[in-house]
């Protein structure tokens, strides 16, 4: 099993690409996202899961260093390298692989940066740790000791509109809160159980405060479900709160962690799954869009495949996190292609439907498609809106030299587009034909 993992671990490390799909990432494993919106521009704080090497004593969850990344264009997620490794915390145990989950916060010109670690001291399963820059990609100076008076895991801030600011932490049977001082580096006073949760693991904690309301949202264990993302609300930071339910349901084996932010008017829930590796130790992040009611409550959010974000011109599409799909299938990706998926088993009028394609001002001229083909019959169409939709552009399928021997071709769009549009991949070839193409993606040109 470690050998396979390995060699999964060196594929993703040859993945070129950083798409806003779901997965949001795919060169590395990246769980526990805590997404904040600086200055307009989207961030998101990860953990990360790797593959121990050989003789490597580990936890389950093999965890060495935080990495960071940012929204660019509409597409692309930037990655910032190693923010923090294990071995760089000043008060940390070496070598302990349990740099779990983070929070980046901005309170006047500062950035403070979260994180829980094993101490050296041993004086606490975890302790929690703080870092300050001017500029939320770092580099971050780290404190040289841990909080005093904060035991747990999982920081969550919170900087309320009185710029008093809240830690939340914990894991197991009780969450805590505490005030911290304007330094942002110490307590102001004790921490505190937060009251009126459900009884059942939790950790996670995650506030945020819409209108007027404190939302508490935490991953909540169910003895029969397993994992699931809830939340609470109280008219007071410290509580008491009160159970609202499930924004997320269970994933399936494994476990959930997330974060909410609001960018451009939109809420989005981040969390993870890890539908890359199969394996729920090595998790990959992933975005929704989400929801509240009139009434205040949150519209429990489906996983998607197609996730956030609208790529642009010069931006891969991948087709394959489609919002709609009719006649074909997806698989992961075959040959020497970085790991993801394609749509596959395309036949005779089959079709995909992928939303959000910014045209932009409408500069683009071409559009490109990376296929593969083992027959040299038929077509590939792209329109706008539904499988009926305005013609843009239209490639010929050929042999490739197989199902798994990629190409890229490009032709003319037929027409300026420009803005917002939903578009739509339309297969076509002789009727009766099993197959007519894979593909992968997409791009404007």
């Amino acid at each position: 099993m470690k050998n396979v993992l390995q060699l999964l671990i060196v594929l993703l490390l040859l993945c070129a690409s950083i798409n806003a799909q779901n997965p949001l990432v795919t060169d590395i494993f990246t769980a526990d996202p805590t997404a904040r919106v600086f200055n307009g521009k989207l961030y998101v704080y990860p953990s990360h899961d790797i593959v121990p090497e050989e003789g490597v004593q580990a936890p389950d969850f093999c965890m060495p260093d935080y990495h960071m990344y940012s929204l660019e264009g509409g597409n692309t997620w930037k990655d910032y390298g190693v923010v923090l490794d294990q071995n760089s915390v000043p008060w940390g145990k070496k070598n302990s692989y349990g740099m779990w989950a983070p929070d980046c916060i901005k309170k006047g010109d500062t950035y403070y940066y979260y994180y829980p670690a094993e101490p050296l001291d041993k004086s606490s399963f975890r302790r929690i740790g703080v870092g300050t820059s001017k500029n939320p990609t770092g580099p971050f100076k780290w404190e040289k000791n841990y909080i005093k008076g904060v035991e747990g895991i999982d920081p969550g801030l919170l900087l309320d509109d009185n710029g008093k600011a809240y830690l939340y932490f914990g894991g197991g049977e009780k969450l805590y809160v505490t005030p911290l001082k304007d330094n942002m580096k110490e307590i102001a006073a004790k921490p505190i159980k937060i009251e009126g949760l459900p009884a059942g693991y939790k950790e996670g904690s995650f506030p945020i405060k819409v209108n007027g309301i404190y939302y508490l949202t935490f991953a909540h264990v169910f003895a029969n479900e397993g994992y699931t993302i809830a939340y609470a609300t109280s008219n007071n930071p410290l509580g008491p709160f009160t159970y609202r339910g499930k924004i997320m349901d269970n994933l399936g084996n494994g476990t959930n962690h997330h974060s909410v932010v609001n960018y451009k008017g939109k809420w989005i829930l981040f969390y993870h799954w890890w539908e890359i590796s199969g394996y729920n130790k090595l998790r990959s992040m992933r975005a929704d869009y989400m929801t509240f009611k009139e009434d205040g409550s949150i519209a429990r959010v489906k996983p998607t495949l197609r996730g956030i974000g609208a790529p642009t011109i010069g931006e891969k599409i991948q087709v394959d996190r489609y919002n709609d799909i009719s006649g074909a299938k997806t698989s992961f990706v075959g040959g020497n292609e970085p790991i993801g998926w394609m749509v596959t088993n395309t036949k005779m009028m089959s079709n995909v439907r992928f939303n959000n394609v910014d045209f932009a001002s409408g500069s683009a001229k071409k559009i490109v498609a990376r296929v593969a083909s083992g027959q040299r019959i038929g077509s590939m169409e792209v329109r706008l809106g539904n499988p009926k939709g305005d013609l843009i552009a239209e490639f010929p399928i050929k042999y490739t030299g197989g199902w798994n021997s990629w190409q890229t071709i490009e032709t003319n769009l037929l027409k300026k587009v420009s803005g917002m549009q939903n578009i739509v991949v339309v297969f076509k070839s002789v009727w009766g034909a099993d197959k007519i193409v894979n593909l992968n993606w997409l791009m404007l040109k």
